[in-house]
């Protein structure tokens, strides 16, 4: 009879087992012969010169004796774990293998599913990441994600937490990942140390300029970051203010802080974080510092840093401008700050078309005359005091004059104080013209 198929064990048939002198009845010898040719035939050869033909199954095995082992070391190898789940164990130790990683894009909300387990999902806009019960999804499911368009809100369900706190916003650019703990997530907290507990102040990108269709009211803001201290805001795409309403939240609408755009008057931009989702935005003020600033209408929102700043002129329009790197704007149309106005030996102030409150340094082009030969003229830092005019004293900035009523002209980058004024002086009588051309504020941007 052949092997039993179930425990395969082999039974000889009856009358196979002889005694001296016992006649042997060939009917029963032939079937034991027949059916040892047979098992030799199924044998699987130890030289394997020839391969199975069904399914070859292996003792279950535990991880200190797998079901399929080695003969130099049989405690490493492959063993079945309960619920019908393959094991591998090394010298007796369980490996484990970690769940293949699937990588999926998405451009809006989405609810991370038990099913997500180590997947890489790259989000390439604003959205909330809502992550199912976490005893739903069981503990040490994970999953990392990218923040790659938009700031990235991961939302917990109910009151559960991830790390501490009902919700964590990932800023575009960064990525975490995500670990269930069976009751609560937590991160690897990537996301967070640049964005949380860095320092230093930077502008990167965000040059101001004329709106297009309507240069006179609305600025536009180039992308880029911004940081001061801790605090850091991002935006990666063109948005636009206008100076002529109060502050609402998103491009293309109101500005300021408080109060009408006003005429010849000077306006700081600020960057802003919203404290939800770490969203850009920008506020205009009078202030010339983030502490003047009128914060009534930003509830929700943090100040992070001035980004620059504009001026109007009689009209309460914005001058037409042009920001260059390094924080220098240049005016398109030359502003003249003195025509034909007198000078002479002693000092005074000018005021001059440029940002009002704080130190900024202008361009400046002159041109002066006299009928007083060999005589110079100087515009100065008012931080230097009161200067005396000519090559005996503290020199010029304007050619000396060499025939009477003849002409001199210069130009120089000179600091203001912070009522927009320089000092201007002679050596003798005589009248100067003074051409604004711009002016460089500076707020931090290296680029």
């Amino acid at each position: 009879m052949p092997r039993n198929p179930s425990t395969g064990i082999y039974s000889k048939p009856a009358g196979t087992t002889p005694s001296v002198g016992q006649i042997i009845d060939p009917a029963p010898w032939n079937q034991l012969t027949s059916d040892l040719g047979n098992e030799i035939t199924n044998s699987l050869p130890r030289d394997g010169s020839a391969p199975m033909v069904a399914p070859l199954k292996a003792a279950s095995g535990t991880s200190t004796a797998p079901g399929l082992g080695f003969a130099s070391n049989p405690q490493t190898g492959i063993y079945l774990k309960g619920g019908g789940l393959l094991g591998f164990t090394q010298n007796g130790v369980d490996v484990s293998f970690e769940k293949a990683s699937v990588y999926t894009a998405k451009s809006g909300d989405y609810t991370a599913l038990a099913a997500d387990d180590n997947a890489v999902l790259r989000f390439t806009a604003a959205a909330t990441l809502t992550l199912t019960a976490a005893a739903t999804l069981g503990s040490n499911w994970r999953l990392r994600v990218i923040a790659d368009g938009g700031y990235l809100t991961i939302d917990p369900n109910g009151a559960e937490t991830i790390d501490g706190a009902a919700t964590l916003v990932v800023p575009t650019g960064y990525s975490i990942e995500i670990y269930c703990t069976g009751s609560a997530f937590v991160t690897n907290k990537a996301a967070t140390k640049a964005d949380a507990s860095a320092v230093g102040s930077f502008i990167d990108g965000l040059l101001l300029s004329n709106n297009g269709t309507n240069p006179t009211t609305h600025i536009d803001f180039a992308a880029g970051s911004v940081r001061s201290g801790s605090s850091f805001v991002a935006n990666a795409t063109s948005f636009t203010k206008r100076i002529n309403g109060t502050w609402a939240a998103g491009t293309g609408n109101g500005s300021l802080d408080a109060g009408s755009v006003a005429a010849n008057a000077s306006y700081y931009a600020y960057a802003l974080r919203k404290d939800a989702d770490g969203t850009f935005d920008v506020v205009f003020s009078t202030s010339a510092t983030i502490g003047g600033v009128t914060t009534t209408l930003l509830t929700g929102y943090t100040i992070v840093k001035c980004v620059g700043g504009v001026v109007t002129d009689a009209s309460s329009n914005i001058r037409p401008f042009v920001m260059y790197p390094r924080d220098e704007y240049t005016f398109v149309t030359p502003v003249k700050d003195a025509v034909n106005a007198a000078i002479s030996s002693t000092s005074a102030l000018l005021a001059l078309t440029v940002l009002n409150g704080a130190k900024v340094k202008v361009k400046l082009r002159f041109q002066f005359t006299s009928s007083a030969t060999t005589n110079a003229a100087l515009i100065h830092d008012p931080a230097q005091g009161t200067l005396t005019a000519g090559i005996g004293n503290d020199g010029g900035n304007f050619g000396a004059i060499q025939v009477s009523g003849n002409y001199a002209i210069g130009s120089g980058a000179i600091w203001t104080n912070t009522s927009r004024q320089v000092r201007y002086v002679a050596g003798a009588s005589g009248n100067f013209w003074v051409w604004t051309d711009g002016f460089i504020f500076p707020c931090g941007r290296n680029a």
